[in-house]
């Protein structure tokens, strides 16, 4: 049995904040230094009492007013998320009530970061393949804004805010191939928010000056950028080949690469690193910023809706970051029937 991407629709905050807005906080960076910097010119904010869950079922409503899927045929719900509306209980859980999806439904959440959604379209398609479920609603949603300290202008240039919605069934046009994953916990403190949580429950309310002149704390998102950049260039390349072994293709088979979208300097590295050709590699990340496990299902849907995909032809996704965790797989368009395949 096989299992397909049949829809993804995505969902932005309505706030945005531009670098120019930036610009303004911290008149030390010009808004022209925060786009060369980074290659993000503006980002989705969510507001102060919108939830990654909230964002999650925009993105779902959307999805199913497109008229492919159907809610009462969803039998599965995965949501991947680290911004949880509670401890307990499941997000997933609420979502199905919001939704009116059947309560025969399963329900889970997982905790992942930019590696999250070929994670999630793993587990999907095992769901799909072991008879379990027949259509999957993969959700990401995630509001790191939440998490950033307000003066650590490095951090906030980056991250924005977003939910996606996919639905993966078996039957569609977009072929879900072989994954590979990969893992290093000794990289955890290199992207960390260190207190609030079980082992550190009180915030420690103290700030400090990292190499970069940024001001950061405990209580907040630290992410070290070196270390993640080291990290990427080691992890990416190697987890490319195992993707393209593990499908049983050549390099020269893919037809596009779809990476998490961290930075442009970080992308423009790995697609000159792995000597991918420009019209290959997709770049999106200019209007939405780093979206964590977002980057990718958006930047999927935009490649798609480009309507420039053919049968047979091969998108490799790849994410990387948080955990230390990477993650990719090989999508195939396999037929582009109106009926079964929807943007």
């Amino acid at each position: 049995m096989q299992a397909f991407l049949k829809a993804i629709d995505y969902y932005l905050p309505q706030n945005v904040v531009t670098n120019a807005d930036l610009a303004i906080e911290f008149p030390e960076w010009s808004s022209e230094k925060i786009t060369s910097k980074v290659g993000i010119e503006e980002r989705h904010i969510a507001s102060e009492n919108e939830t990654a869950l909230d964002m999650a079922v925009n993105a779902a409503e959307k999805l199913f007013n497109q008229g492919l899927v159907k809610k009462e045929n969803i039998d599965f719900i995965l949501f991947c998320t680290q911004s949880p509306d509670y401890k307990l209980p499941t997000s997933a859980c609420i979502i199905q009530d919001k939704l009116g999806l059947p309560t025969s439904v399963g329900a889970l959440d997982y905790n992942l970061g930019c590696s999250g959604y070929v994670y999630g379209l793993s587990l999907a398609k095992g769901l799909i393949v072991g008879g379990i479920a027949n259509n999957v609603l993969l959700l990401t949603g995630e509001t790191y804004s939440k998490y950033l300290l307000p003066s650590d202008k490095g951090n906030r240039t980056i991250f924005g805010d977003a939910a996606t919605a996919s639905v993966i069934s078996n039957t569609g046009s977009a072929k879900i191939g072989n994954f590979s994953f990969g893992t290093d916990g000794s990289g955890a403190n290199d992207l960390i928010i260190k207190t609030g949580a079980s082992r550190n429950p009180e915030k420690e309310n103290q700030t400090s000056i990292d190499e970069n002149d940024n001001i950061i704390s405990p209580d907040y998102l630290y992410m070290n950028g070196s270390n993640i950049f080291s990290f990427t260039l080691k992890s990416v390349p190697s987890l490319v080949n195992n993707v393209i072994n593990k499908n049983f293709i050549k390099e020269k088979d893919i037809d596009y690469y779809v990476f998490h979208q961290a930075n442009k300097y970080m992308l423009d590295f790995l697609k000159k690193k792995l000597k991918i050709e420009d019209h290959k590699f997709y770049e999106g990340l200019a209007k939405v910023g780093n979206t964590v496990s977002n980057t990718v299902p958006i930047a999927l849907k935009e490649l798609m809706s480009e309507n420039k995909l053919q049968k047979n032809e091969k998108i490799l996704l790849a994410g990387f970051g948080v955990g230390l965790s990477w993650a990719g797989c090989m999508i195939e368009i396999d037929e582009l029937k109106k009926d079964s395949y929807h943007i």
